[in-house]
């Protein structure tokens, strides 16, 4: 595959980038791409780590900063200290209204592609596949949870605790574990 002269500048840097994906990358993308990586990195820093403003942070400063790194986050969301979110993919994030997001959670819209990987190959060359994440109305994700691409979580359903979320989690349901899994089904008041 033939690369371009930036792509092999890259390369020579030492920066691994998939040839798959990146052969062709101009100079002027790639330093579009760089300096728009690191204006959203320093307003991610924030997000994660400032203690100023702290009673505003969980519930206004960050679902701000959210919207405006890209995500559409609804109304009365709360997002703890020390949560990541994919910022180059962040327009394929969903979060609904009173959504809960605790601690050091993770959230992640991208991963290699597994199914072209054989041996012998380098799996940095792999390409990769990207994909919303949808968190419904009213769901509580526990702390240092990481939630993977492709996942939508149910209304009302919460994530426990350090749980690693992989596949759909239906409406109403307690999940957990690594994998997570639904361990109850919340029944209705009567």
């Amino acid at each position: 595959m033939k690369t371009s002269i930036t792509y092999r500048i890259i390369t020579k840097l030492g920066i691994n980038l998939s040839v798959s994906e990146y052969h062709d990358i101009s100079f002027y993308f790639a330093i579009k791409r760089m300096m728009s990586g690191y204006l959203k990195s320093i307003i991610l820093k924030y997000c994660m780590y400032s203690v100023l403003l702290s009673p505003l942070n969980y519930r206004v400063i960050r679902p701000y900063l959210w919207k405006k790194l890209g995500c559409k986050v609804g109304k009365k969301v709360f997002i703890g200290y020390g949560v990541w979110l994919d910022f180059n993919n962040s327009h394929l994030i969903e979060i609904g209204d009173n959504v809960h997001i605790t601690n050091m959670c993770l959230l992640l819209c991208h991963q290699r592609d597994l199914e072209h990987y054989f041996v012998g190959e380098n799996s940095a060359n792999l390409k990769y596949k990207k994909d919303k994440i949808v968190i419904k109305n009213g769901v509580m994700i526990g702390m240092n949870s990481t939630i993977m691409p492709g996942v939508t979580i149910g209304e009302g359903s919460i994530i426990g605790a350090q749980s690693l979320v992989v596949c759909d989690i239906p409406p109403w349901s307690i999940a957990a574990g690594n994998p997570a899994k639904v361990i109850k089904t919340i029944e209705a008041k009567i």
